[in-house]
């Protein structure tokens, strides 16, 4: 099971050339990846500063050799597909084939769409994720795409230069796995970025059966045949570290590939060491 940051991309005073040193930091550090949140205005605080994550990703590539780079996660239904996969290929070739991307419907708190006209209809905006998935994971695969939906249209075209990785740059598809359409959604990808809420909204891990059971319902290998991508977590380091590393260990054997440690904002020389600490192996 490989170890990555899910750090925040706004929301307080952190400046986007303390962004980019953390993504320098984390390699150093033993880090695997490193994903960003995607907003256009940030969930937190009153217009909160925010930064664009490709961005910030294009200039960590640039400093770091081995550490994976990636969203979690995209709101595909607020994106052009077809601009988000050129975007996506770009990274793939700046990093030396170290990209990927995780796409779902959009956070229902996201001010930016609203705020911009997108829509907000949860039926739309998972019309819209169906519908430009398909497209975004052949552009990613430097296919000729032929595509003529309701929301989308691509005219026999495909995106060159053809990605670094192969078949395809990977895609991963988040949600809530109360939703069975994540499932149903994943398996069309290369993994899935699940969580999942208790009745009062609470944030809930998964215990290492239900990891068991996510494995067995999804495929077995990606599409360059490489074990499907089961990327749990997504919340701050327990205090209890003898306890947390247990549980890692249980969630690797029940086949979760990635456990993703999340860095708040806010003060940057406390976001500066939880990166510098390490994963827990």
């Amino acid at each position: 099971m490989r170890h990555g940051l899910e750090i925040c991309c706004g929301g307080a005073a952190v400046t986007v050339a303390e962004l980019v040193a953390l993504g320098e930091l984390a390699e150093r550090s033993g880090w695997d990846g490193v994903f960003l949140e995607d907003y256009l205005i940030h969930h937190a605080g009153d217009e909160p500063p925010t930064w664009d994550p490709w961005l910030v990703l294009a200039a960590v590539a640039g400093r770091t050799e081995r550490v994976r780079l990636g969203t979690t996660v995209t709101a595909l239904p607020r994106r052009r597909p077809a601009k988000l996969a050129r975007e996506v290929l770009t990274l793939d070739h700046l990093s030396g084939g170290r990209a990927g991307v995780a796409v779902g419907v959009g956070d229902p708190g996201d001010r930016g769409l609203a705020a911009f006209g997108e829509p907000t209809d949860l039926r739309t905006r998972a019309a819209m994720l169906d519908e430009g998935l398909d497209l975004l994971v052949g552009l990613l695969g430097g296919e000729r795409v032929t595509h003529q939906g309701t929301h989308y249209r691509a005219e026999g075209v495909a995106l060159r230069p053809a990605p670094v990785q192969s078949p395809r740059v990977p895609v991963w598809v988040g949600g809530s796995t109360q939703a069975g359409a994540v499932l149903r959604r994943a398996a069309r990808a290369d993994g899935i970025v699940p969580y999942k809420l208790t009745d009062t909204d609470d944030w809930s891990d998964f215990t290492p059966d239900e990891v068991a059971d996510l494995v067995a319902a999804l495929p077995a290998t990606r599409a360059d045949g490489q074990p499907f991508d089961v990327v749990v977590g997504g919340r701050r380091r327990r205090t209890d570290e003898r306890a947390e590393r247990a549980y890692l260990a249980e969630l690797a054997g029940a086949g979760a590939t990635w456990w993703l440690e999340y860095v708040p904002a806010g003060d940057p020389a406390a976001m500066r060491a939880a990166v510098a600490r390490g994963p827990l192996r």
